[in-house]
């Protein structure tokens, strides 16, 4: 049963230009593991403004807004064959398990200018 759905688009510049204005903007979006992998992709910033629309699906998704959790509490990996899956910590995770989402499905995209994500919550 669907319990969710999110969906977000981001110009992919936007992302740029406020990593490039706030050296501090990965580190309070990203988690250590997400930031790791931009690192060993040398920090393509569509992938980053990929994932930062991921995290946005996610959100609405679980229906609540940016309340009572952290960026970082969401979190995007790949798996050996680059699909991405959402592992939810900290409050993330409990608004998930109140509202008995077991799973968070993601898909992302991106053209030149812009990325997409959509997240399913079941």
């Amino acid at each position: 049963m669907v319990k969710g759905i999110g969906i977000d688009i981001i110009e992919i510049k936007r992302i740029k230009n406020a990593i490039n204005r706030n050296d501090k903007f990965l580190q309070r979006i990203f988690c250590k593991e997400e930031i790791n992998y931009f690192s060993t992709i040398n920090y393509r910033i569509n992938t980053i403004a990929g994932t930062f629309a991921a995290k946005e699906a996610v959100i609405k998704a679980l229906g609540t807004g940016l309340r009572n959790f952290k960026w970082t509490d969401i979190q995007i990996h790949r798996d050996h064959l680059g699909k991405p899956f959402v592992v939810l910590q900290n409050n993330a995770k409990k608004i998930a398990q109140e509202n008995s989402i077991k799973e968070i499905l993601i898909t992302i995209s991106h053209s030149k200018e812009y990325a997409v994500a959509q997240a399913l919550a079941i």
